[in-house]
């Protein structure tokens, strides 16, 4: 059986009973880094040691099969650096291996960074979605984020710290620079702070830097988007920041489900008119 054992996320306090009770009698255990979890096993006196396995991203597919063979003859344990395996951590791969050669996979439930900041970050829970980590190139991330700009649901957004501010930026061109979004950094931690406001106004706050574990939540698209004067307007706003006036009409049309054409058709008889 392979054992996906949710870790905690900073607080070494976050440990479940479970948890504590799965390392005291795991003889083989999967981590994202071996040292990292030597530490958790200190931090928590766990005197168990068991066999350790490197799993990371660099060769967890080449792994998979071996693992699962592994798992037939006795639990292994899977752990992450913090949080949940597979939810933008080493694990997916091995997970599907099992589930392709009929081993059983089970879990230890914890702590979770998404729901986490999504609870605290004060905007609606009833519908949301995780994205992970935006694409590092500004081309992929921003064609991501046109994608995105019409989800109704609030979306939660993983990021570095090195690049928040300019995540941040291409969040409100993308979605609008009044969408509302909360910045929740080192979650659980000594220095846990959560940052709320509209989209422009933390990409300023974050040009000063900001450290640590990062999460983004932003709010869903609004149903008044969909408007048709209500998007022109958009557009126009847009496009008075220096936004080409097809991509402009283009990103609303994502945002709102209204016609690229329309609304570029529309925004050039404004101009005229």
């Amino acid at each position: 059986m392979i054992i996906l054992a949710a870790t905690p996320i900073g607080n070494l306090g976050d440990a479940s009973a479970r948890l504590r009770e799965t390392l005291e009698n795991a003889r083989l255990v999967a981590s994202e880094d071996t040292r990292v979890t030597q530490r958790l096993l200190a931090g928590l006196g766990i005197a168990n040691r068991p066999r350790l396995i490197a799993l990371h991203e660099h060769n967890e597919r080449q792994r998979a099969a071996e693992l699962v063979a592994l798992a037939r003859d006795e639990d292994l344990v899977l752990l992450t650096d913090a949080g949940m395996p597979t939810v933008s951590d080493p694990g997916f791969p091995l997970v599907q291996a099992a589930v392709a050669a009929g081993v059983d996979v089970t879990v230890v439930p914890g702590p979770s960074a998404v729901v986490t900041a999504l609870a605290v970050s004060g905007l609606p829970t009833d519908r949301f979605a995780f994205e992970g980590f935006l694409p590092r190139k500004a081309g992929e991330r921003d064609r991501r984020l046109v994608e995105l700009a019409g989800d109704r649901r609030t979306l939660v957004f993983f990021e570095a710290p090195t690049r928040l501010a300019a995540s941040l930026a291409a969040l409100a061109e993308a979605f609008g620079a009044d969408r509302p979004a909360a910045v929740c950094r080192e979650l659980t931690k000594l220095h846990e702070e959560v940052r709320r406001g509209p989209l422009a106004e933390l990409a300023r706050w974050a040009e000063d830097g900001v450290r640590g574990e990062i999460c983004i939540v932003v709010g869903g698209a609004s149903a008044e988007a969909s408007d048709p004067a209500t998007a022109l307007e958009r557009v126009q706003e847009l496009a008075a920041s220096g936004t080409r006036l097809k991509d402009a009409a283009a990103l609303v049309a994502a945002e709102t489900g209204l016609s690229r054409r329309d609304l570029y058709e529309a925004a050039l008889a404004a101009r005229k008119g």
